[in-house]
């Protein structure tokens, strides 16, 4: 008579559960990304698709089985996207969420490549299958980072920010390499007398990687002041609440000197030359109190040609203006043939032109700024152009397109990534939250609660060399991709 564990698993390895049960998994899999942050939970749940892929009778119930896993992940992880087109960007329902749905059923495509893949090209022994499933869930998530502009939103790697152990590995490889590896670990799972000693050496490795200093600090820290307006989205644009912020803010900087303030994201809500002039040199003389600047979020250009979301500085060094060069699609820039779909929205100033893809770093408060806007940030490979002249990084957000959900914490834990992987510290300045002060080595030094109007007050210094991911890149991690690969593969036995 068969055992329960027997029945256990035939019915795990039934066609018409397996489905069921990658669903199950992917939406598990959310609670390894902040808020949340169960770190430790990553192996299992991706242990969890690798057995389900490696049972699969064919690609095609592979790629189902992947589709599953991923639309579960997305819809749980990334749903908030409802929230910017409905609640803020006046999009009837009955088309929001459609919308919301199609986009996260798009994005299990990766999955559901990375699952047919892996069925099409299984090989007999266990570490290779863990070599194949490895590289396979590290390549869609390098795709997803630039396929169709990018979207690596809840990419593997993302789970593993301090304080898990392995992100002593980010410095080296970046997010997409920590991807791999967590992918490699949970595969070995399977055969757990192999998997925890090697998850473990991982572990111990990435540890003492941690331990590396592989950037210093370059001159005596500088105070800063972050200012969080908490300015609701549906009242940003509204004519009758223009005054009222810029009187916000002036009296924010105005409470709170220091040697450099940022402000979030598109603060000053209008074009910089049509602000009153003497509100812009009230600006400076208060920024000019310590010697220090100010950077602000701000539109720069014309409406009637080319207009950019911008930050600039002002203060005691000269007028600097850097230009988002990273731009959403539907938020800041209309895809083509997609005219029809924004008709349904009433999101302003979203025909943006994109800013040059080399800026250099402004020279603010005696520091070089490396200075990205919104979800720029999510882009390690275009963070690393403004290295290793640059010693701070400076991100303005305005996440309050997203109500009260994950997108906060995720894009916060999405930062302290960026940090890890250059060895320079962070400062978010934000519209409703999360703004926060981020280390060198990726680790949260403070943050101000989200929707409350405040600000943040701590110093930083500035940080010189260049990590391994600083220098090169996504090189190294496309060299492991392309070394897991090939031993998967290699050599291959045909059978008859």
């Amino acid at each position: 008579m068969p055992s329960a564990h027997t029945k256990l698993r035939d019915w795990m390895q039934h066609p018409a559960y397996r489905p069921w049960l990658a669903a199950l998994a992917g939406a598990i899999g959310v609670l390894c990304f902040a808020p949340f942050d169960l770190f430790w939970l990553a192996p299992l749940v991706w242990l969890s698709l690798f057995g389900l892929l490696r049972n699969a009778d064919s690609p095609r119930q592979a790629a189902l089985t992947g589709w599953a896993f991923g639309s579960a992940f997305f819809l749980g992880g990334v749903s908030w996207i409802y929230v910017s087109l409905s609640a803020f960007g006046g999009m009837p329902w009955w088309l929001a969420g459609p919308a919301t749905l199609a986009f996260c059923v798009a994005l299990a495509g990766y999955p559901a490549l990375a699952g047919w893949a892996f069925k099409r090209w299984q090989p007999e022994k266990h570490w290779q299958q863990a070599f194949l499933f490895a590289a396979l869930i590290a390549a869609v998530d390098w795709l997803r980072s630039w396929i169709f502009t990018g979207f690596p939103w809840l990419s593997l790697g993302y789970s593993q920010t301090v304080p898990s152990p392995l992100a002593g590995f980010a410095p080296l490889i970046g997010v997409f390499g920590l991807s791999l590896i967590v992918a490699f670990c949970s595969a070995l799972l399977l055969r757990w007398r192999i998997g925890v000693p090697v998850l473990l050496a991982f572990c111990l490795c990435g540890f003492g990687l941690r331990q590396i200093a592989w950037t210093q600090p370059d001159g005596e820290p500088i105070s800063v002041a972050l200012i969080q307006g908490n300015i609701p989205q549906d009242m940003k644009f509204q004519p009758g609440a223009f005054i009222r912020t810029l009187s916000l803010y002036r009296d924010l900087i105005a409470a709170n000197p220091a040697q450099l303030t940022v402000l979030p994201e598109t603060a000053l809500p209008a074009f910089i030359n049509h602000l009153p002039t003497d509100y812009l040199e009230e600006l400076k003389t208060l920024a000019r109190r310590q010697g220090g600047d100010l950077i602000v979020g701000t539109i720069t250009g014309e409406r009637d040609s080319s207009y950019y979301n911008s930050a600039v500085s002002l203060g005691s060094s000269p007028l600097q203006i850097y230009s988002k060069q990273h731009l959403v699609p539907f938020g800041e820039m209309i895809p083509a043939g997609f005219a029809w779909f924004m008709a349904y929205a009433n999101i302003p100033m979203s025909s943006f032109s994109a800013g040059p893809a080399s800026q250099p770093p402004m020279a603010v408060s005696g520091r070089n700024i490396a200075v990205n806007i919104c979800y720029e940030d999510v882009f390690g490979d275009e963070i690393i152009r403004a290295l290793p002249q640059a010693g701070i990084l400076v991100n303005l957000s305005n996440t309050a397109w997203f109500g009260d959900s994950l997108a906060q914490p995720q894009h916060l834990q999405i930062a302290q990534m960026r940090s890890a992987e250059t060895g320079r510290p962070m400062l978010r300045a934000t519209n409703t939250g999360m703004t926060a002060i981020i280390d060198q080595h990726g680790q949260l030094k403070t943050a101000l609660p989200p929707f409350e109007t405040a600000v943040l007050i701590g110093s930083i210094s500035a940080y010189v060399g260049q990590t391994p991911f600083g220098r090169f890149g996504n090189l190294p991690f496309l060299g492991l991709l392309m070394t897991s690969l090939l031993l998967s593969q290699w050599p291959r036995r045909h059978t008859s």
